[in-house]
């Protein structure tokens, strides 16, 4: 499913610099759950999730704080999420997911970086079936419980396979199945440390070093743009 960025993650991190880009992000994210479903992580799935990937990434309180702060009130901010597809240099197809608060900004600013690297955004939707969306649990497996016995314990939820790399255990299921899948690991007291929707090209493609000094250029431009939340590409 072509995880390999899924494994890069730290160096992607790295990449946008922690404290001016992550944090922004996990903000949004934050507030667009709270905005959704209530302030109130008790009652609300995804600002519960929102805020333990923030905490995860070392996010100080007041940050969180703040962001659900800014889901009402007077000063309540609205973002808008939103989505562009594209085809980069050497066709590499791009998925590219964005929250922002002026859409027009937003669609000239990502149009600019694939025009500018010889490519071009895609009618909305075409890409859609090129990519898989999956649900993606980063957790720590309970001492004294094997693989194959989680595994059962967790197919109600939607489980479809578990991975494990580098010492870090990581679940997929289908996206749908989110919001069961984490009740799951809940019931079962397990420590998820990262819960996430993402996509995996379906028929991934490998570059030459040439080609993905390129490719990584226009990575780079999206990742460096505020609205832009995440970036998936058919890269193997």
């Amino acid at each position: 499913m072509g995880r390999a960025f899924e494994y890069r993650r730290a160096a992607k991190e790295k990449r946008w610099d922690k404290m001016s880009k992550i944090f922004p992000r996990l903000g949004k994210t934050i507030t667009i759950a709270a905005k959704a479903g209530g302030p109130d992580p008790d009652t609300n799935s995804a600002l519960r999730t929102a805020i333990m990937n923030a905490k995860a990434q070392n996010m100080p309180k007041a940050n969180i704080d703040a962001a659900i702060k800014r889901s009402f009130g007077k000063d309540a901010e609205s973002f808008d999420e939103i989505n562009y597809e594209g085809k980069g240099p050497h066709g590499v197809l791009v998925f590219v997911e964005c929250a922002t608060d002026n859409n027009t900004r937003t669609v000239a600013n990502v149009k600019s970086y694939f025009n500018k690297s010889g490519g071009s955004l895609s009618p909305t939707g075409s890409l859609e079936f090129m990519f898989s969306r999956k649900a993606v649990f980063e957790f720590e497996k309970p001492a004294g419980m094997d693989i194959e016995e989680l595994e059962l314990e967790l197919i109600d939820g939607g489980l479809e396979e578990i991975e494990e790399h580098e010492g870090a255990f990581y679940a997929y299921a289908d996206f749908t199945s989110f919001g069961a899948l984490a009740s799951a690991f809940e019931k079962l007291g397990i420590n998820v440390t990262n819960a996430s929707l993402k996509r995996y090209a379906n028929n991934a493609v490998e570059f030459t070093e040439d080609q993905m000094v390129d490719i990584e250029k226009l990575i780079d431009k999206l990742e460096d743009d505020d609205d832009v939340q995440a970036v998936y590409t058919n890269i193997a």
